[in-house]
């Protein structure tokens, strides 16, 4: 079938790593064509479509560090409605023109394109906050822009994490110890003084040894995690903040939360899903453009790129 990709730039992508190449390179070996665009490339003039190219992969697939690797074909317009499968892969930030183009793919999956993740849900699902409907796998957290309650919620805790209800990557993710030091500071900074809601959560110790990010794919968990281990006196285990990623099973835990969540978030049209997790409490459920992929493929040999083009061949058929 013919797969659209919409994503960043082919030229951002750093291949040996990257979970989307993954599912691209994947997809490929099993002779489904390749098309790619950007959100910027959609439109809707009584019907959604998109200026794409035709993608090849080439070179040799087991070197992740060539370039070129792919070829393009020219410009065309297409409806969403003319492929087999549009897998949206735009990474953050969740801005209005992201939004808008769940919009878009909202319209145009009305019209019978096959869209993963579902747009809606991506919409409707804050990355954030969506640990909210799964409190019992959750350490105790607090989501306000009222700086009192921030203040108290430390308080209480003596050991917190402040951090937006945006960001990506480990962006803007503060500890604030025992000693209060700059919490005004970072109140202010984080809430744009009073303006925007802010996530504190109760310190996790067991950072020390990684945040990890468990796939779920068509509601059933991959049975490895990769645990990203902050470095270098940082608190933050994101491999964009420097984390080293190790491959791991998952703990018992690890697979109580993944199995409850897997079949309810699959229900609601997310084939892909990234569950962060720390020691054992559940910190965020990403559905914009989990990765991830490559790290554990390398390290254990499970091939998580061709459980996820099977699933996504099950949900286009």
């Amino acid at each position: 079938m013919d797969i659209l990709f919409i994503a960043d730039p082919l030229s951002h992508f750093k291949i040996y790593k990257d979970s989307t190449y993954a599912m691209m390179a994947e997809a490929a070996r099993r002779g489904h064509t390749l098309y790619v665009c950007e959100p910027k490339d959609l439109a809707w003039a009584g019907d959604v479509d998109a200026t794409v190219r035709r993608v090849t992969i080439i070179g040799d697939e087991a070197d992740l560090h060539r370039h070129p690797w792919h070829e393009s074909g020219p410009r065309e317009h297409r409806s969403l409605t003319s492929f087999g499968a549009v897998l949206m892969r735009k990474d953050p930030p969740f801005d209005m023109e992201y939004v808008t183009s769940t919009w878009l793919l909202e319209l145009a999956q009305r019209a019978g394109a096959r869209v993963f993740n579902k747009p809606q849900t991506i919409r409707d699902h804050s990355e954030k906050l969506a640990i909210g409907e799964f409190a019992q796998f959750v350490a105790p957290t607090l989501v306000t822009r009222d700086s009192a309650r921030l203040r108290a919620f430390h308080a209480e805790h003596g050991d917190v994490i402040l951090k937006p209800l945006d960001g990506m990557g480990g962006m803007g993710v503060f500890r604030v110890t025992r000693d209060g030091m700059n919490l005004g500071s970072i109140i202010e900074m984080l809430s744009h003084d009073g303006a925007r809601s802010v996530m504190a959560q109760k310190f996790i110790p067991e950072i020390s040894a990684g945040d990890k990010r468990i796939l779920l794919i068509g509601g059933v968990p991959v049975p490895y995690a990769l645990a990203r281990i902050p470095q270098g006196g940082e608190v933050r285990g994101n491999l964009a903040a420097g984390g080293v990623g190790v491959a791991q099973p998952l703990s018992a835990r690890d697979r109580e939360i993944a199995e409850t969540l897997a079949p309810v978030l699959a229900s609601r049209g997310l084939l892909l899903v990234g569950l962060d997790v720390i020691g054992d409490w559940l910190t965020e459920v990403n559905v914009t453009s989990p990765t991830c992929f490559r790290e554990i493929m390398d390290q254990t040999g499970f091939d998580v790129a061709a459980m996820f083009v099977d699933a996504l061949e099950r949900a286009a058929s």
